[in-house]
């Protein structure tokens, strides 16, 4: 009798991604933060056609979190900027191949520009469900999950909900992350080991690829190379890894 081990033959619904290593590109390069900036905008470009090439349905970028805000303002403008361009530039492309564009997020501690043309995009997209690019901009998890609390809380209070009905599916009810499944892959570049306050809950049992390549560097063949991480591992959420035996 020989044993079998099962891996993961389809590739992820969902793969999240935090996309590290801009300013580090550029200052190897000598130049200024925001052109590493620019070259990451491009690196999104190469992910989301490989995600289409893949497979993978859902696409989750940390694009802005609520601790990038204490950086120097003509960088945050910058970014913000390039953002509004890269939304413009790629909505033909989103229509093309029918993404739909979703944030997560505090959208409103957004310039009103940015949510202007964000708001514009995710409403003429909204009927599309083949492929789904979701940005994570002004996000934190810690003050997701902290607001979630917040509404569930006044829900108790008024009565609109039983505490003793409060479980896990309440809470994910409450995220920003609503009717979106959870991240079966989270790959962070530039090589640091840590998620950085980003889908604390949602990626609990996400399956973890770092790599050192910086992120404006990353490309197909380096998505490729995490989908084949990936594909090796066994998932077995906290259970015991069952195994089918096959006659010899």
């Amino acid at each position: 009798m020989t044993q079998q081990t099962t891996t993961n033959m389809q590739p992820p619904t969902h793969v999240a991604i935090i996309m590290d290593g801009n300013g580090r590109w550029a200052q190897k390069k000598g130049l200024p933060r925001i052109e590493g900036h620019r070259a990451g905008a491009k690196a999104v470009q190469a992910v989301m056609r490989a995600c289409r090439e893949t497979g993978v349905r859902y696409l989750t970028l940390y694009a802005f979190s609520t601790e990038n805000w204490s950086r120097p303002k003509s960088e945050i403008m910058g970014l913000m900027e390039l953002l509004v361009q890269f939304i413009n530039e790629n909505e033909p492309e989103l229509h093309k191949n029918q993404v739909r564009l979703r944030t997560i997020g505090r959208f409103n501690d957004l310039p009103s520009a940015v949510q202007f043309v964000l708001n514009r995009v995710i409403k003429a997209t909204a009927n599309y469900d083949r492929y789904n690019l979701i940005l994570a901009l002004s996000y934190g998890a810690r003050d997701e999950i902290t607001r979630a609390a917040r509404i569930i809380a006044q829900k108790a209070k008024s009565g609109e909900l039983d505490p003793e009905t409060i479980d896990e599916s309440t809470i994910s009810r409450h995220l920003f992350t609503e009717g979106i499944p959870d991240p079966d892959l989270l790959v962070r570049t530039s090589g640091e080991m840590r998620l950085s306050n980003f889908l604390l809950w949602q990626v609990s049992y996400a399956e973890l690829y770092v790599t050192e390549t910086l992120w404006p560097d990353f490309n197909e063949k380096d998505f490729a190379v995490a989908l084949a991480a990936y594909a090796r591992r066994q998932r077995r959420f906290g259970g015991v890894e069952m195994k089918k035996e096959v006659s010899s």
